[in-house]
């Protein structure tokens, strides 16, 4: 009588077997090639949304000890190094705490000076374009329409998007001028009164090079803000299927 337990050994192997590859393939792609990245606040509206899910591409700016889990890798500087270009939505990691990522615009390069005007950006001294277009419509906790001023802004590279600037006199419409150093960027959210980025220097500031994730490349998923993602019994309401595969 022959037993049948050097075949379930033989089964269990191979199971665990192609659970390791498989997860060998997803760290793989996750470090390498793309990584998922969901959107928690509203500081990137009307282009990013609360409850957007998109894909990072890791390999746009190349890679540094940022772009591996928990810094692993010792590197020092970026292997394949690309640099970011003007108007590229960009996760990064903050650079006062190296753990935690933002996602914002890439505005100002090595060497430029920013400053905001009543509410306007200006690069090098020269105002960017924004033209005013319909408001942007949401609402509020108690379910009341809000409607916050929108604009198109064009960069002088030619990139165009839409930023909201809800308050007309808001904290951060008027700056000093920021210098950006050599290495660094300068990020700001398209969300203008409700973002901490580069114009916070004590919190955000400058954003080295080194500390760069990925390009922000694809929405691949968008559910309505507070809606859970498990009940998928509610999709057909709460999944927001026109942002689905939206390119950024």
């Amino acid at each position: 009588m022959t037993s049948d337990k050097p075949a379930k050994q033989g089964g269990l192997y191979e199971t665990v077997k192609v659970v390791v590859q498989a997860l060998l393939i997803a760290l793989v792609i996750r470090t390498f090639l793309f990584q998922p990245f969901n959107i928690p606040s509203g500081s990137m509206m009307d282009t990013l949304l609360i409850g957007d899910y998109l894909f990072v591409n890791k390999f746009s700016y190349g890679y540094s000890r940022y772009s591996f889990p928990f810094g692993m890798v010792p590197l020092s500087g970026r292997v394949l190094a690309s640099e970011p270009e003007r108007g590229d939505v960009a996760v990064f990691k903050l650079p006062s705490d190296n753990s935690t990522d933002f996602i914002k615009r890439v505005i100002g390069l090595p060497g430029d000076k920013i400053q905001v005007i009543d509410g306007v950006v200006h690069i090098n001294g020269e105002a960017v374009q924004r033209e005013k277009i319909s408001d942007f419509v949401d609402t509020d906790a108690n379910g009341q329409e809000v409607r916050i001023p929108r604009y198109v802004e064009t960069l002088p590279n030619g990139v165009s998007y839409q930023v909201l600037d809800a308050d007309a006199r808001g904290f951060w419409d008027n700056t000093r001028v920021y210098e950006v150093p050599e290495g660094h960027f300068f990020m700001m959210g398209d969300n203008r009164d409700n973002s901490s980025d580069s114009r916070v220097l004590s919190y955000v500031g400058y954003v080295p090079f080194e500390n760069f994730v990925g390009r922000a490349s694809i929405i691949f998923f968008s559910i309505r803000e507070g809606a859970p993602v498990w009940q998928v019994w509610r999709w057909p309401w709460d999944v927001r299927w026109n942002r689905i595969l939206d390119t950024l």
